[in-house]
C-alpha cells in the first residue's frame, strides 16, 4: 500500500491502468480531453502488479484499474470520474493541473 500512496502522489493527476483495458484507456483520454495530462502507471508492466491491485481495492476501487487520483486522493473508478464529470465537478478537481497551451 505505501508503493501506492508514494506514486499517487508524485504528481497531481495519477492513473493506475493496465495495457489492455478499454476503460483505462477511456478515462484516460477524457482527461487529455479536458487538457490534464495525467502520469499513468500501467500496472501490469510492474513486478508488483498483483500487490498494487490489491492495495487500491483496499483502499476503495470497486476495480483494481483504472484508479485515479488527484493531489494524492482517491477519486475512484470509471463510474466515479464519469459521475464527478456529468455533474460538473470533475473540472473545478483538476483546474490545478489543465494546461492551457497545446
Amino acid at each position: 500500500m505505501d508503493k501506492v500512496m508514494r506514486m499517487s502522489s508524485e504528481k497531481g493527476v495519477v492513473i493506475f491502468t493496465k495495457s489492455s483495458c478499454c476503460l483505462c484507456y477511456a478515462v484516460q483520454i477524457l482527461f487529455r480531453d479536458l487538457r490534464v495530462q495525467p502520469t499513468i502507471h500501467e500496472i501490469d508492466n510492474d513486478p508488483d502488479c498483483r500487490e498494487i491491485e490489491k492495495a487500491l481495492v483496499r483502499l476503495g476501487c470497486a476495480n483494481a484499474v483504472p484508479a485515479v487520483f488527484v493531489s494524492g486522493k482517491l477519486v475512484g473508478s470509471t463510474n466515479d470520474v464519469m459521475s464527478l464529470h456529468l455533474s460538473g465537478s470533475l473540472v473545478p478537481l483538476i483546474k490545478p493541473y489543465q494546461s492551457f497551451h497545446n
